[in-house]
């Protein structure tokens, strides 16, 4: 989020190609345009890294000098006065020896070719390690940067057919550091369409209790033989124009593709369905079970299955919790504050019905920060002057649950926190004295509203990276909490953070304040892609006594979802569902997860949608309704609401978004 300066515009100007976060595979990365090599007979030397320059496109692994230290570029972006390397650490790490870290991973082993196709190669390889983590993967076609892939997987495409590649795989970390070049691995590609058989014949299924016993017409053409799928996995491969598939269920119902296949690739498919048989004697599907929790433990019912019925098995995921006879069950033992999904299985003597649909529920004892409504808004407030409407904080709507204040200052003293109100903006509104400052706080707590103090901002500068600093932080933040009446405090660092003693300084925060402390955070897109990023390490660090996240959905780019199937685009439903679903499937509770989002134009330099666009997101991870092309894996009725920067840019654009989020809250589950 932006300062005083501008809107909250993290990277506007920044150039954040797919390529340049490795969400688009086979993208080729351009060369560096700062950094000159000189090939040798032995080995490629490095000549003097060019200096670093304002307004300059950089790419990812760009080598530049600053202040006569080396910096390696994290992420691709166009430079901008106050974003030397130094100042923003997730743009620029130390090169070499002269960062913190030194240490390169291993190498990546057992690099091998997965499958080829006539314009792709499918590579696989052994995960590397490293004494922090390893980051990404660079693939190397010949001596060709083509992505740096996330994963030990990738998929080449947009190559000749019938032409021989060669790769190659670097390992790197968060330093920049990189490892020694993997053994080189070679693929050729097949020779297209021409020549591959012909789509096999109409289909016909014969089954039993465990088995699908398929026949098709033969193919036209050249045939080795024929697979068969189901989905993408390949469950058989014959020469004839046969084959059984056993180990079956009873009652199961299975879509299989047949394709032909030779030298030069495989035929269309040809697709049958078919059910196995002992349906009339299984049970039918139970009805979608309820739940009720305690402080340890979680009450189901659901209504009856259909047929000869036994009993009943509760299950989390494939671990059988319980078995009765009637309609209800009561899982225990459990902790407080605990989610749990389960299922029900109907069966009797013949076997098990198909599960119902999932429920799930959280334990009682959760502390997240003070009665704030089960679903909620949240607001940033602007403590300084911008072209947003300047507001004093006796003009926030009611529709805002929770305002955070914009932001927090550092000092000259490690981890600790300073806040005056600016007199700028004073001027701006007609007067504004701290003394009306703290009265209009305590007006908006006899409103139910909650005030808290966000830390950090685009260009803020706290940094806690030690135990004193962890110390300084918490005394500071509770002495302006009891001197302005402040609820908690928003972690909003764009410029890096130490989990582990931002983690320590939140939590000797909690023991000064107590069980009603609100904790809340802003992490940009890209710092919760994965549970090995810093600022998820954290969330799932102080999940006991965290309120809630709220990503900024926005001014990133392309991104992939949890689905890890595709760079979904800003501004989208699937965008917002497809990422908050990778907080939700890892670790976080639906009720500390919430969208967070621009307020209208000029609030942000990307991401920024309708305020109709968040609802059907909210709707899609609350019951799986206005979802787009990404339909999440489970529902979510807990998903917590919505976040917008800023209740001041909201005021610039009519107050739309407010007014059609919050009512819009009071109809999730």
């Amino acid at each position: 989020m932006r300062p005083k300066r501008n809107p909250i515009i993290l990277l506007a100007t920044l150039v954040l190609s797919t390529a340049a976060v490795s969400l688009t595979p086979g993208a080729a990365v351009a060369a560096s345009p700062t950094a000159i090599v000189a090939k040798t007979s032995s080995s490629t030397v490095a000549a003097a890294a060019a200096a670093w320059a304002p307004n300059t496109a950089y790419t990812a692994g760009t080598i530049v000098s600053y202040n006569g230290q080396d910096y390696r570029c994290v992420q691709a972006h166009t430079s901008l006065p106050g974003w030397e390397p130094p100042n923003v650490p997730a743009l620029w790490a130390p090169a070499g020896g002269s960062g913190t870290d030194t240490t390169a991973p291993s190498v990546p082993g057992n690099v091998r070719v997965t499958a080829t196709t006539s314009n792709s190669v499918s590579l696989a390889w052994n995960a590397s390690t490293d004494n922090v983590g390893v980051t990404g993967y660079e693939v190397y076609r010949g001596t060709t940067l083509v992505t740096t892939a996330t994963g030990t997987s990738y998929t080449d495409s947009g190559l000749t057919a019938q032409t021989t590649y060669s790769y190659t795989i670097r390992a790197r970390d968060a330093a920049g550091n990189r490892s020694a070049a993997s053994a080189a691995v070679s693929a050729t590609t097949t020779g297209g369409n021409t020549g591959a058989p012909g789509q096999p014949g109409t289909a016909s299924a014969t089954t039993t209790d465990t088995s699908i016993a398929l026949s098709w017409g033969a193919s036209t053409g050249t045939v080795t033989g024929y697979r068969v799928y189901e989905g993408t996995t390949q469950k058989a491969q014959v020469t004839g124009t046969s084959t059984t598939i056993s180990g079956l269920g009873t009652c199961e119902s299975h879509t299989y593709t047949i394709k032909a296949y030779n030298s030069v690739g495989e035929s269309a498919g040809r697709d049958v369905s078919a059910t196995t048989t002992g349906c009339a004697s299984v049970p039918g599907k139970p009805g979608t079970p309820t739940a009720t929790a305690g402080a340890t433990s979680i009450a189901l019912s659901w209504s009856a299955s259909s047929g000869t019925v036994t009993g009943y098995r509760v299950y989390e995921g494939t671990t059988q919790k319980a078995q009765v006879t009637g309609t209800s069950a009561t899982v225990g033992s459990l902790g407080s504050c605990e989610s749990h999904t389960y299922t029900v299985k109907a069966y009797n003597a013949q076997g098990e019905s198909p599960a119902s649909d999932a429920v799930t529920a959280t334990t009682t004892g959760c502390t997240t920060g003070g009665p704030l409504p089960k679903h909620f808004l949240t607001g940033y407030w602007h403590n300084f002057v911008n072209p947003a409407v300047e507001l004093k904080l006796s003009a926030v709507p009611n529709d805002y649950d929770l305002i955070a204040i914009a932001f927090a200052e550092a000092t000259s003293t490690p981890g600790q926190l300073s806040f005056q109100l600016d007199p700028a903006l004073a001027t701006a509104v007609g007067g504004y004295t701290e003394a009306e400052f703290k009265a209009d706080i305590q007006s908006l707590h006899a409103r139910g509203k909650k005030v808290i103090l966000s830390v950090g901002g685009e260009a803020g500068r706290v940094q806690v990276g030690s135990s004193s600093a962890a110390t300084a932080f918490a005394d500071s933040a509770y002495a302006l909490m009891q001197s302005y009446g402040f609820d908690g405090v928003d972690i909003d660092l764009e410029n890096g953070l130490n989990a582990t003693y931002m983690a320590d300084a939140l939590r000797k925060l909690r023991a000064k304040a107590g069980a009603d402390l609100i904790i809340t955070m802003a992490p940009q897109t890209i710092d919760m892609q994965s549970t090995g990023m810093t600022y998820f390490q954290l969330a799932l660090a102080i999940k006991d006594i965290l309120t809630v996240v709220h990503t900024q959905f926005y001014n990133s780019g392309s991104m992939l979802g949890c689905d890890q199937s595709q760079a979904y685009s800003q501004g989208t439903v699937n965008f917002m569902t497809a990422l908050a679903c990778i907080q939700l499937e890892n670790g976080l509770r639906p009720d500390q997860v919430a969208l967070g989002l621009p307020a209208g134009p000029g609030a942000a330099g990307g991401g920024v949608v309708s305020p109709g666009l968040v609802n059907q997101a909210l709707d899609c991870l609350a019951t799986k309704t206005n979802c787009g092309s990404f339909v999440p894996p489970r529902t979510y009725p807990g998903i917590r609401g919505a976040m917008t920067w800023s209740i001041n840019w909201d005021a610039s654009n009519n107050w739309n978004f407010s007014r059609t989020i919050k009512p819009h809250l009071a109809t999730l589950p």
